[in-house]
């Protein structure tokens, strides 16, 4: 685990009033990697909301996320998204867990980078196919080689996982509680650093 040296809004820090001023952590990472459990857990230990991006949708739209692929295909789902996001990155104080797509959208990925500390929850290509296999609630895997579908999107979307990224952390084999303990200590490095 580690503070991501690359991602420019850390580089300089006039940038970083909102970013750590709105008390938002925001998880950014693949389907199965763990972001709306340990949203959950980052929340419940730090007294702040949890917030997933995929449910707010869902409430907005009345309908499953598989629905809305299935009646506006993937653009129409994107569109929704970014929407979402627009409008959650208002709030303070929470947790988001955001939908694996939603670096896809280069605004999104800038709204994220300036409202809060963007942790990216990194799996092995292994675990998170383990993890979702299963899952008929994963539109983007419904197709006739869903594990090579899964590597190809991990492949597109580790480097704008990166790039948004402010801490990078392994979510392998640990504990949850384990790993939620190693993010507090990270987020409190990086909040400590930004105000230097």
């Amino acid at each position: 685990m580690q503070i991501n040296p690359e991602n420019p809004d850390t580089s300089n820090h006039s940038g970083i009033s909102r970013k750590l001023s709105s008390g938002n952590l925001i998880l950014v990472g693949m389907m199965g990697s763990g972001k709306t459990t340990m949203g959950r857990h980052l929340a419940k230990h730090l007294g702040k909301v949890f917030v997933d991006s995929d449910e707010e949708i869902t409430k907005r739209t009345g309908v499953t996320i598989p629905h809305i692929f299935d009646v506006e295909g993937e653009p129409g789902f994107r569109l929704r998204e970014s929407a979402a996001i627009r409008n959650l990155v208002e709030r303070d104080n929470m947790v988001l867990a955001t939908g694996g797509g939603v670096v896809l959208d280069e605004q999104s990925r800038s709204l994220l980078r300036q409202n809060g500390i963007v942790i990216y929850l990194k799996a092995r290509e292994h675990d998170l196919w383990q993890r979702t296999r299963h899952d008929r609630n994963r539109p983007l895997l419904q197709t006739g080689n869903p594990h090579a579908r899964l590597t190809e999107l991990f492949q597109q979307r580790d480097p704008l996982y990166q790039q948004v990224a402010d801490i990078v952390a392994q979510s392998g084999r640990q504990s949850v509680h384990v790993l939620m303990m190693q993010l507090v200590e990270k987020i409190d490095a990086f909040t400590k650093a930004s105000n230097i």
